[in-house]
């Protein structure tokens, strides 16, 4: 079962990462091909665009993140590299947020609106998908790192949460 939902877990990774380096290429050289000027071609570029977007891309990385929060608990992974890991998928699915918004914006505006170039974003995402894969592979002791936060960030102060609402 284990392997099962490994197997599930990269396959998805590996979809929702491809997903989101084509996804603004496609957006930046497809959309402001002379072609996509007309009205046919406009249709294509957007039907293209928020279908790889909401029925590829976004499913990919629903799975992907359900998977792998299913295996942290399955596996109890809980080190140090586990939590570098999941800051790196923050950036992603905050990046995969912005293309989304991008896609909206290239198919609601037409040519009124600037797709920024794509350097901009494969400059974020490819070094994120980097450490990902890099996290992963060699586990690396980050202990040394957490040793170099303050200490009164690292231990539970002991005070009660406050409570908003009044138990009945």
């Amino acid at each position: 079962m284990i392997a099962l939902l490994k197997a599930v877990h990269i396959a998805a990774l590996a979809i929702w990462c491809a997903g989101l380096i084509l996804l603004p290429v496609l957006l930046h050289l497809h959309g402001r091909h002379e072609r996509f000027r007309t009205q046919a071609g406009f249709t294509e570029f957007r039907w293209l665009t928020h279908y790889s977007y909401t029925r590829v891309i976004s499913p990919a990385a629903v799975i992907a993140v359900a998977v792998g929060t299913v295996l942290i608990f399955w596996l109890e992974v809980l080190d140090a590299w586990m939590a570098a890991k999941l800051l790196a998928v923050m950036g992603m699915v905050m990046l995969h947020a912005w293309f989304g918004h991008l896609v909206v914006q290239a198919g609601e505006r037409r040519s009124a609106y600037d797709i920024p170039p794509v350097g901009l974003s494969l400059i974020a995402l490819v070094p994120l998908i980097g450490l990902v894969l890099w996290l992963v592979l060699a586990k690396p002791d980050l202990g040394a790192m957490l040793d170099r936060v303050p200490e009164i960030l690292r231990e539970p102060r002991g005070n009660a949460i406050p409570a908003r609402i009044e138990p009945l």
